[in-house]
């Protein structure tokens, strides 16, 4: 462990403790000559400037909370990729934490955040309750949700459109003509899934298809559940000839667990994705997938947030990037 304090550099290099902390902090109030003899017992030493007491005199830490349901998940790996980049580019440090979608969890981790004095926090998750609201509009410090619905518009966020997309997908599928159209999901009670509901409801309705309950599958956003929601789907008397997925990781378990009953993808089934992970590319056929930029939604949240820990003026902080459908080999041509 090293101990070495700022206390030890003052005396070797025979300087004051302020003059150190001012080499240490890059102001030029300092003789080049002190500032080269201060720089070299600093290596010699291997004195690292503790963060936080150097937050305290500059009454900023530079650091920012990332909550996290799963940095496992690749959706929230390409999206926490995107916020640290900003951050690096903006000289903030990244404290990183996983919640594992435990409200309690979350809970938890916004206090222990904020009592490490984080100067903003970034907040990913799926079920932003009244709750969570209450206990973002109680924090000294601003909060950013990325890639996560929070109804009321209260808290700053980046996200698509995901009604709009949903609606889209099924459009799609309508005009290669479709008309039994399978919709599995994660959990349905989560705000963005309740916005995707909606999408596929309004697609359907307007094109007069009379919607079936039985071609809507809730999983858990897994490989696994998706493998379950394809044998499900098959074995119906009057099964689906198309399927929107709502993830990705999900998506791969629906096309393979249609290829293990025998069946093809596109040609009995087509299948279109959610997300745009790479996962869509490393299985075959290759996915049709709407494309969720998720490194930008994370680079944009981050940045929104270093304009908000800065104090500058936001036109709007309820940000919506666009969304397309990026056509692979899981759905066949439309015909010209």
């Amino acid at each position: 462990m090293n101990n070495i304090t700022i206390y030890d550099v003052a005396r070797e290099a025979n300087v004051s403790m302020a003059t150190v902390s001012r080499v240490v902090n890059g102001n030029p109030n300092v003789k080049p000559a002190t500032r080269k003899k201060v720089m070299e017992v600093i290596d010699r030493l291997g004195y690292r400037p503790n963060a936080v007491a150097r937050g305290l005199a500059s009454k900023k830490t530079t650091t920012v909370g990332v909550i996290i349901p799963d940095i496992s998940n690749i959706f929230f790996a390409e999206l926490a990729r995107g916020i640290e980049d900003i951050a690096t580019m903006y000289k903030y440090n990244i404290i990183l934490s996983n919640s594992d979608e435990n409200k309690d969890k979350e809970l938890h981790l916004l206090n222990t955040m904020l009592g490490k004095q984080v100067d903003g926090l970034i907040f990913m998750g799926a079920n932003i309750t009244e709750e969570h609201v209450s206990e973002f509009k109680k924090s000294p410090v601003p909060i950013v949700l990325a890639g996560s619905l929070e109804n009321s518009q209260q808290i700053s966020s980046v996200n698509i459109d995901y009604e709009a997309a949903a609606y889209d997908s099924v459009k799609s599928f309508i005009d290669r003509g479709h008309s039994k159209i399978s919709l599995v999901l994660g959990n349905f009670e989560e705000p963005i899934n309740i916005k995707k509901i909606a999408g596929y409801k309004r697609a359907l309705e307007e094109h007069n298809i009379a919607y079936n309950e039985d071609y809507i599958i809730e999983g858990d956003f897994s490989y696994d559940s998706g493998i379950e929601a394809a044998d499900r789907l098959l074995e119906l008397a009057d099964r689906p000839t198309s399927v929107l997925v709502g993830a990705d990781e999900m998506a791969v378990g629906v096309v393979h667990g249609i290829q293990d009953k025998g069946f093809n993808v596109p040609d009995d089934i087509e299948v279109i994705s959610f997300d745009n992970t790479k996962l869509t590319l490393m299985v075959r056929p290759q996915i049709t997938t709407i494309v969720q930029p998720l490194y930008d939604i994370g680079a944009v949240a981050m940045r929104l947030l270093t304009k908000l820990m800065n104090k500058e003026s936001v036109s709007d902080d309820i940000v919506v990037l666009p969304h397309r459908i990026e056509e692979r080999q899981s759905t066949k041509k439309i015909e010209e």
